[in-house]
């Protein structure tokens, strides 16, 4: 098994066809406005890709939850966060509104089936 390391700009199309040999994907956060990661992880997830996929760099707690919603299951934020503050992030709120690279369920599907 191989990892890789996804830097911003890169196409991570190029990594389809190698996702079964592929143990560990790395996104990098160079900075934390910079949200072109979660478009590679969402493009991993939805592609099949059930390895490991870290966010490195400016992750910051605010972004946990969409991070995770993307694919995200793995974070090493160049800052370490609290873990208390972490848990309160993923915690926050119950439903969502849009779907997602995890497949939580949308809140007006929930009310209208």
């Amino acid at each position: 098994a191989a990892a890789v390391r996804i830097e911003p700009g890169d196409d991570v199309r190029a990594l389809l066809p190698f996702l079964d040999r592929l143990k560990l994907v790395e996104v990098n956060f160079p900075a934390f406005t910079d949200g072109r990661g979660n478009s590679a992880a969402r493009i991993l997830r939805e592609s099949g890709y059930t390895g490991e996929l870290r966010a490195v760099g400016d992750v910051i707690v605010d972004q946990l939850p969409a991070l995770r919603r993307s694919g995200f299951y793995s974070f090493a934020p160049q800052v370490p966060l609290d873990p208390a503050d972490a848990d309160a992030a993923f915690n926050r709120w119950q439903h969502v509104y849009q779907a997602d690279a995890i497949g939580s369920a949308p809140i007006w599907k929930l009310r209208h089936g």
